[in-house]
């Protein structure tokens, strides 16, 4: 009997590449997982795991299938180009924008249900289609996802849009992108991405199908010099919902969101301007309209002559504007007293707190104390420290502040006021309301900084 020869040995069994195997990913927040899940463990959303089957590698000799590099092109050899933009006719959104739309950006808007991205969007729309009429350029191509023509027509009737659109209802990736080829259109808005579809990728809305649909509009608003918005749908966190890697993709990514009656636009990305921007709207029967004032309208209700309300100067983003600080303080019939704060940061309200007892012996143990910030904001702002502290203190020893007052600085442990972030805007925003007297940090040029809370105090009630 012949023994096998250890060459023969080897070749029996040798080691095999294993497969690629398949990750199950979240169709909601993109979490991957090696098995499928009935709960997703980062956001909690049920069923919602969809397998993705990874392609094979191939490579060659040296692990690079023999492929070259390519040509390399030094920096200073590069050409310097402005990026051409649109204005959407709307100047809070182009606030927003960083100075409108820019020719082959895309622009990805997330917001709840029934907030108002399909009414802004085709606001828009009207706005860019009569401008390129009037100059000669393209035409804006609508793709409509989620509705049928006619209840749009019913909301353009509603809104007064007179300007031509070009509406589709084709949601495959690669006849938009054809249409973009084609009619080359100044602007082009899905509504939304979760419905676009690309051949051979699965079900509509799932993680491969908003992946490639993506890449595959964005490639062809590059091509095309179109400006383009996709309308994404959002989880239950307020994130948008799909991959992580669609919001890499795109260039700028905005979010609009309901703060009690007034709609706020808040961009968290932009390669073509400055992140971070605000720009804020009522919604009215005519659509959406823009506040060109925020803190007179954040103000306007506010009370007069009572105690416990202060005017402070924040910022939101790279917005500064003036909004109410409340406090309230009544005797608790708790044996512990209650601390309750709606739109601040809880621990920096403590902190305030624990200043004024320590370095301004106010006594707050047997009292419920209220801090609310006036009007639906959430604003985590260290310069609010100051109105926090005004605030309670005015509350609690039932002295109202001058009308004439505002007041902004971050508060430290040993009960110093701190400068804060853009004070010169702070100050500016404060001074064009007609708030003639700021309690503020020092070195601010034009204004008799307070080094302490026991000065902001004199420095509010003095004689």
């Amino acid at each position: 009997m012949l023994l096998p020869t250890p060459h023969a040995v080897r070749a029996t069994f040798r080691i095999m590449a294993k497969p690629p195997r398949s990750q199950y990913v979240c169709n909601s927040c993109g979490y991957r997982s090696p098995k499928p899940l009935g709960r997703c463990p980062n956001c909690q959303a049920w069923n919602s795991f969809e397998e993705e089957v990874p392609t094979a590698a191939t490579t060659g000799r040296g692990g690079y299938g023999g492929v070259t590099g390519g040509k390399l092109t030094p920096l200073s050899t590069v050409g310097r180009r402005e990026e051409p933009r649109t204005s959407t006719g709307i100047p809070e959104l182009d606030r927003v924008l960083g100075g409108g739309l820019v020719a082959g950006g895309v622009t990805l808007i997330g917001g709840e249900p029934g907030i108002g991205k399909s009414t802004l969007l085709l606001q828009v729309a009207d706005r860019v289609a009569a401008r390129s009429t009037e100059q000669g350029g393209g035409t804006v191509l609508y793709v409509a996802g989620e509705e049928s023509l006619e209840q749009i027509r019913l909301r353009a009737d509603r809104l007064g849009v007179t300007a031509e659109l070009q509406l589709t209802r084709d949601t495959r990736a690669e006849h938009i992108a054809a249409l973009m080829q084609e009619h080359k259109p100044a602007l082009c808005i899905v509504d939304s991405i979760q419905t676009v579809t690309v051949e051979g990728e699965g079900a509509a809305g799932g993680v491969a199908q908003v992946r490639d649909g993506t890449s595959m509009l964005t490639r062809a608003a590059k091509e095309t010099g179109t400006a383009t918005v996709l309308v994404g749908h959002v989880t239950k966190d307020g994130t948008v919902a799909g991959p992580k890697v669609m919001e890499h993709i795109v260039d700028t990514t905005v979010f609009l969101e309901s703060v009690g009656a007034f709609r706020l636009l808040r961009s968290v990305k932009n390669r073509f301007g400055q992140a971070g921007e605000l720009g804020v709207f009522e919604m009215r029967g005519e659509g959406l309209v823009a506040v060109e004032n925020p803190s007179a309208a954040f103000l306007a209700e506010r009370p007069v002559d009572v105690p416990g309300s202060v005017v402070a100067a924040t910022v939101d983003g790279q917005r500064p504007m003036l909004l109410e600080v409340q406090a309230l303080a009544s005797k608790t019939p708790y044996p512990n007293a209650r601390r309750v704060v709606v739109g601040l940061d809880p621990r920096r309200v403590d902190v305030v707190l624990a200043v004024l007892e320590r370095r301004l012996d106010l006594t707050l143990g047997g009292l419920d104390v209220y801090v609310n910030l006036a009007g639906g904001l959430k604003v985590p702002d260290p310069g609010l420290d100051l109105a926090v502290a005004l605030a309670v203190y005015s509350a609690v020893v039932g002295r109202a502040l001058p009308q004439n007052v505002a007041v902004f600085g971050e508060v430290g442990l040993a009960g110093e006021v701190r400068s804060t972030q853009m004070a010169l805007r702070r100050a500016e925003e404060a001074t064009r309301a007609g708030y003639n007297r700021l309690v503020v940090p020092p070195g601010l040029d034009g204004h008799a900084g307070i080094k302490s809370v026991e000065e902001a105090v004199s420095a509010v009630w003095r004689k």
